[in-house]
């Protein structure tokens, strides 16, 4: 009989998608409560806290900012850290390991991307927040996930799957975006430093260190040089999350060769003395059971340690807090007519709504018609304009790339009510849209199934 194992889900995919499914439920109740307080009698004390100042320095290096640059300069690195850590593995094993694999959600990434930012751009040309045209080409993978979870198992797993890569790929290309437009100046002295870090870390990789210590304080430094340099720190988050070593100390022969022969040890341990209750009872017991340990632990890649070390903290800590600093939209004294027919308000909501399931389903469509890709398993054309209107809630990366476009006050809270309605639409809209086509597959499947009397 096969042994029932309990622990944790060891499957990536399947690790990844409940974490962001579960998390997404904390990020609305905090996006919901941000916007309550800032539009209550307690709103000054959100202002206040939003501003509280953080500061710290070490050697010649001093940052002071207040609590919300710091989370999102500072902690949001680790959420981009952990990104480049999901974007390494897929591109070594999973769906973008061959180009093949690859090409369908990177060019349907591509297409969501182009045509948000192309209607963004025709509603504010000429104007200064022309700035804020990277707002709408970002997808939310916690929402957009979460919103599938709904129709429970109902939907083809490629489905799942193409959607969790797309945005993968489009998070990728928000990065790019961030690192090439939303940068101002730039301090050479500390970039220089940034590099000599990214370096080491390189050197490391050939040397086959695996320590996670060493690539945390290097990690530490190099996000620490890139903040002072100018270029915006989530850069370096992915950076490093690129040099961390995706191979263990031993490869699967030498792992599977060691746990047989420490295994054999146990076995023989048992034999002689006849014991077998507890490991505590012979010194052996513990030693062997240590050895095992230590061989599970040097079999698994750093990448893979940490990303399941910190995909919950990111999760269930940073993205709530992100989205409790950043989701306040103040309309207190604000025209609602004029803040609804803002052309920054306009182009962020038909960017996502709109621009979003245009230039996913259309990019899918001619990468298939071409033959260059091939639709996953199970998953028709339907599935796909669904997903494109699930691409439509930008949530997290678009209010990021919103804070780094605009300071000006009101453009801000123009960008994000067109966030907020554009994203809101998008969920319910692709929920619709794929919850109507499971209803009719699931009546089709009732209505051919033979009679089992």
């Amino acid at each position: 009989m096969k042994p029932k194992i309990e622990g944790r889900e060891h499957n990536p995919y399947q690790w990844f998608f409940n974490k962001e499914v579960n998390g997404s439920v904390l990020l609305l109740l905090a996006a919901v409560s941000a916007a309550c307080l800032a539009n209550s009698r307690f709103h000054g004390m959100y202002e206040h806290l939003l501003h509280l100042n953080i500061s710290f320095s070490f050697s010649t290096f001093t940052y002071s900012s207040s609590l919300q640059h710091f989370i999102n300069d500072g902690l949001m690195a680790l959420f981009f850290f952990t990104v480049g850590l999901e974007i390494k593995r897929e591109i070594l094993v999973g769906e973008l390991a061959t180009p093949k694999m690859a090409l369908l959600p990177i060019i349907a990434a591509a297409g969501g991307m182009l045509v948000p930012g192309l209607i963004y751009v025709a509603f504010n040309y000429g104007t200064p927040s022309i700035s804020g045209w990277g707002i709408p080409v970002a997808t939310d993978i916690a929402f957009s996930l979460g919103v599938i979870a709904l129709l429970g198992r109902n939907l083809p797993i490629g489905l799942r799957i193409f959607l969790s890569t797309f945005a993968i790929a489009d998070d990728l290309g928000a990065v790019l975006v961030i690192a090439l437009f939303y940068t101002n100046s730039i301090a050479m002295n500390f970039l220089a430093a940034s590099l000599i870090c990214t370096l080491i870390l390189v050197i490391a990789n050939l040397l086959y260190i695996r320590s996670i210590t060493f690539y945390v304080v290097v990690g530490f430094f190099t996000w620490a040089c890139v903040l002072g340099s100018g270029v915006h720190a989530t850069i370096a988050g992915v950076v490093v999350a690129m040099l961390v070593p995706a191979r263990g100390k031993y490869d699967m022969v030498r792992f599977i060769g060691i746990v047989r022969y420490i295994t054999e040890k146990m076995q023989t341990n048992r034999d002689v003395d006849g014991q077998w209750f507890s490991i505590f009872i012979k010194p052996e017991h513990l030693n062997n059971v240590q050895e095992l340990e230590s061989a599970c632990h040097d079999v698994a890649p750093p990448l893979q340690r940490m990303e399941h070390a910190l995909l919950p903290s990111v999760t269930f800590g940073i993205l709530p807090l992100f989205a409790f600093f950043n989701a306040g939209v103040s309309l207190q004294n604000m025209s609602m007519t004029a803040l609804v027919s803002n052309p920054v308000t306009l182009g962020c909501f038909l960017g996502l709504f709109v621009g979003k399931p245009i230039g996913i389903s259309l990019a899918s469509y001619a990468a298939v018609r071409m033959g260059v890709a091939t639709l996953p398993f199970k998953v028709r054309w339907h599935h796909v304009a669904g997903a494109g209107m699930l691409g439509g809630i930008g949530f997290t990366m678009s209010l990021f790339i919103s804070g780094l476009s605009f300071t000006d006050t009101y453009l801000l809270n123009c960008s994000k009510l067109g966030i907020f309605s554009g994203s809101i639409l998008s969920a319910l809209a692709g929920l619709a849209f794929l919850g109507f086509y499971v209803c009719r597959d699931r009546r089709i499947y009732e209505e051919v199934r033979p009679s089992t009397n």
